[in-house]
């Protein structure tokens, strides 16, 4: 069983962990509505995708 030699100091395991923090989620601001969306996304609050109406509002 492999068992590790030496204690892991608190800064090695920190630069270990240190993609394991969650990332800040992208939003923009609807063009139609001024509502947050996510890029690349229809927006939910209007129904607008690249300037364009896909979804009628409210569904």
């Amino acid at each position: 069983m492999a068992v590790p030699k030496r204690k892991v100091s608190p800064h090695r395991r920190g630069n270990r962990r240190s993609h394991d923090a969650l990332k800040v989620e992208a939003h923009h601001e609807c063009s139609n509505c001024g509502e947050l969306k996510r890029p690349h996304n229809l927006c939910g609050h209007c129904g607008f995708y690249n300037g364009r109406e896909i979804l009628a509002a409210g569904l």
